[in-house]
């Protein structure tokens, strides 16, 4: 038998309801800290934890973006499991790896509460789908000012960036990337 405690300490510090939840954003805040799910257009979905060459590329990239941007201050980069909140109704992520141009640090706070200035994604065997059209079309959605698709099953890049409210290929590359925004080239 299922028996929903309401009461329980939610892992994620946010504020324990007393009722059953009445939304889906209220469902995701719910979810224990560390859990690998994403809220997309009012649908959860949830994911296994990463193969070993997905964090090869993800531990790569994010030492070199932390420390171009600490060494510039240009901003905070954040990797998962890291909720960003494109809105508080139906639709939080957690991007491989995200970018907060110091313009827009406002918008952390627990978490990240708006639109970053660029999101990574580093495709796994059973996301690439997933990666490359329903977050590409969210991010694009949103105004993501720039997004980056890695496979590093083939080292393959390619990046977008927002221009007049649509997405046009910045780049295709292979084991690196080149930040229009950043005005940077990141090797993986």
């Amino acid at each position: 038998m299922l028996s929903l405690n309401f009461l329980n300490l939610n892992m994620r510090g946010y504020e324990v309801l007393d009722r059953p939840p009445r939304t889906i954003m209220e469902v995701f805040k719910m979810l224990p800290e560390g859990t690998l799910a994403e809220l997309i257009d009012g649908i959860i979905y949830m994911s296994p934890s990463p193969i070993r060459d997905h964090q090869k590329v993800l531990g790569k990239l994010f030492s070199q973006l932390l420390e171009y941007t600490e060494s510039k201050n240009a901003g905070e980069v954040y990797l998962a499991p890291f909720d960003v909140y494109l809105d508080e109704y139906s639709n939080a992520v957690q991007p491989d790896i995200v970018f907060v141009s110091k313009e827009n640090l406002s918008i952390i706070k627990d978490h990240i509460h708006g639109v970053p200035d660029l999101m990574i994604e580093i495709l796994s065997p059973g996301n690439k789908k997933y990666d490359q059209e329903k977050k590409k079309e969210l991010y694009e959605r949103f105004g993501v000012q720039e997004y980056w698709i890695i496979d590093p099953s083939t080292n393959e890049a390619t990046g977008y960036t927002l221009k007049s409210g649509n997405y046009v290929l910045l780049f295709k590359a292979f084991g690196k990337i080149q930040s229009r925004l950043l005005n940077k080239s990141f090797s993986f």
